[in-house]
């Protein structure tokens, strides 16, 4: 959804009921992206430096739930995952052994600057979008999270609490929007099938969404 979309659809679907007024834009469609747009890229945020950063986002706050890099310090934040005890090259063959849609996985190693592992030489991925249309970051996220789970499973961790203002329930949780993602990672099921386990969600969503969208 655009800003404007959600702003009705909190005004709809949730009883809000400000003084909303949204201005619809001029030659905009919902297949572009924001390099179609014509308009320059200005990060909102210090991590958000390109627009692959956005298309990756997604699924690579996710990593913040635990406690491998997502890249924060380095140049490829949510693009490079990673942490000291996993072996690049084995990271990037069991992520390919899955044959996600639309992403390539190349081992890198990395030293983040500041936030976790800082100073530390990681051992991970760089997550490459091969097709735009096909990739799916949210998927492509729990993967990163589920090899890494099983490449170390003594060394893996979930991030604990607090996050964000939060200071009860797991991070993870928080970022999933769920706990059942997580206890599925934990019990070792297939990507496949986890996957499976929001796919209806998913179906209704974009069924109720219909009614907000302003642009085609």
């Amino acid at each position: 959804l655009t800003l404007g979309e959600l702003a009705t659809w909190f005004h709809r679907e949730h009883g809000l009921r400000p003084e909303l007024t949204v201005v619809q834009m001029r030659g905009w469609r919902r297949a572009m992206l924001w390099e179609d747009t014509g308009v320059p890229w200005v990060a909102p945020s210090p991590n958000m430096p390109t627009p692959d950063t956005a298309r990756v986002y997604p699924g690579g706050c996710l990593i913040e739930g635990t406690n491998l890099s997502e890249g924060r310090g380095t140049t490829r934040p949510f693009e490079w995952v990673g942490a000291p005890y996993l072996d690049a090259h084995a990271y990037a063959d069991a992520l390919a052994r899955e044959r996600l849609p639309g992403v390539a996985f190349r081992p890198a190693r990395f030293t983040p600057t500041f936030h976790k592992w800082a100073g530390r030489l990681c051992g991970g991925v760089q997550i490459h979008v091969t097709d735009r249309a096909t990739f799916k970051p949210f998927l492509t996220g729990v993967a990163v999270i589920a090899a890494a789970r099983r490449l170390a499973p003594r060394r893996f961790a979930w991030k604990r609490p607090p996050y964000e203002f939060e200071r009860r329930r797991r991070p993870i949780d928080i970022l999933l929007g769920t706990d059942r993602i997580r206890r599925a990672l934990e019990r070792g099921r297939p990507l496949r099938e986890i996957e499976r386990g929001w796919t209806a969600d998913l179906v209704r969503w974009r069924r109720r969404r219909e009614r907000v969208l302003a642009y085609r």
